[in-house]
């Protein structure tokens, strides 16, 4: 999958450039499965070898990430906090109150969870559609996701941009971290459902008593 990306994402930045690699970014924060760890090292890679600057590189994905941020921070403020508890509750094993724990945590912690959020796989993604639900002020949104983006993609392009012919080994070592990270959410996930269908199970005994 990653070399038909790679070709994907060559392909934009041949055809358009550096705006080419914001757009393979903006996408990538669209489409998580869309992996940053091939498509950023990869402009780097192109940078070195004249296809754009360096300098032209970090701007562009730097944009592209704040531009797909944008989207999902506006479809999390067009789904709304009402729409969202009435959604919690007809879900199975989700409660008002799981979405109402949610939003006091980010209310809490929601300018470093969109600032380091920006730096861990999956997540990079998905941040922005809490901090649209929360409506966090838009300055400071734009603010934390470009500079929390900036560093995420300083490093992976500068990665590809000194490695040059073997910036794919960025991928590799990248990917055991996401792999990590998925084991994690996958556990976290299933220890949810198991306590809430422990929670079910005592309910219905105490009824039946």
């Amino acid at each position: 999958m990653s070399n038909s990306i790679a070709d994907w994402a060559t392909g934009l930045m041949e055809s358009l450039g550096a705006p080419g690699a914001g757009l393979a970014i903006a996408l990538e924060n669209l489409f998580p499965p869309l992996p940053s760890e091939v498509i950023l090292p990869l402009a780097g890679f192109t940078a070195g070898r004249g296809g754009m600057s360096l300098v032209e590189a970090l701007v562009w994905t730097t944009l592209g990430s704040l531009v797909g941020a944008l989207a999902l921070y506006g479809i999390g403020a067009a789904l709304g906090r009402e729409r969202m508890l009435r959604i919690a509750d007809k879900l199975p094993l989700i409660k008002p109150s799981d979405i109402e724990r949610s939003e006091a945590f980010f209310n809490r912690h929601g300018g470093k969870a969109v600032f380091f959020g920006r730096m861990i796989p999956i997540f990079r993604s998905m941040i922005s559609i809490p901090a649209g639900l929360e409506r966090m002020p838009l300055p400071r949104f734009i603010l934390l996701t470009t500079a929390g983006s900036a560093l995420w993609n300083t490093a992976f392009v500068m990665a590809g941009y000194l490695l040059g012919e073997n910036w794919a080994l960025v991928e590799g070592y990248v990917g055991i971290a996401t792999n990590v990270i998925i084991g994690l959410v996958v556990l976290a996930i299933l220890v949810f459902v198991g306590v809430r269908l422990s929670e079910r199970s005592k309910g219905e005994h105490a009824r039946r008593d």
